[in-house]
């Protein structure tokens, strides 16, 4: 067992399923007897607001809160969450991140527009960038709701913890009537990344 705890930043837009895929990666760490600390959505959880969950895990941890520079990896369902939140990020940390853009109000509104480039801002600042189209592989598993769980899927294929730890996770968490297509989504997004 690893003995430095280890820090990950879900980041994303309200209703787009990050409690869950939050819940799913506790479920699966703390299947393998990790301590894991989850905190609450933070940020306006209802649709089109910003959101973002901690998740911290190790041999002990004592607090779910991420500082700037601590995140392991930042787990974006949106491609401005992943720029907005970049300074959590620790130096060499990963950013896996849905290239879905979502304007927010500001763009909506006229008052600003969507940033250009950010894949390349990302990658300047020194992280390394894996880029999926999540919402294509949701659609393709049969729900754009599934987002999340391909994300969850990507997100797996780059760990060390076996793929099947992660499919117990969410086989344990999704509502039954919704498993296979969260099955085939989360197949999708791990063999995405390969």
């Amino acid at each position: 067992m690893m003995t430095d705890n280890k820090s990950i930043l879900i980041v994303g837009v309200g209703g787009q399923g990050t409690l869950l895929a939050s819940r799913i990666l506790g479920k699966a760490l703390t299947s393998l007897d990790y301590d894991v600390k989850v905190s609450e959505v933070h940020g306006m959880s209802q649709r089109g607001g910003s959101v973002e969950t901690y998740v911290k895990y190790g041999e002990k941890v004592f607090s779910p809160i991420i500082k700037e520079g601590e995140a392991d990896i930042i787990l974006s369902f949106e491609l401005l969450e992943a720029a907005r939140y970049l300074p959590f990020l620790k130096i060499g940390g990963k950013v896996i991140v849905n290239t879905q853009k979502i304007d927010p109000m500001s763009v909506v509104t006229g008052k600003a527009e969507y940033p250009s480039l950010l894949e390349e801002k990302i990658i300047a600042k020194g992280a390394e960038l894996t880029c999926v189209d999540a919402l294509a592989l949701a659609k393709q598993a049969g729900s754009v709701k599934a987002v999340n769980i391909v994300l969850i899927g990507v997100m797996a294929s780059h760990s060390e913890i076996e793929k099947q730890v992660w499919l117990d996770a969410v086989v344990s968490t999704v509502p039954e009537k919704f498993r296979e297509l969260n099955i085939k989504a989360f197949e999708l997004g791990y063999g995405s990344a390969k």
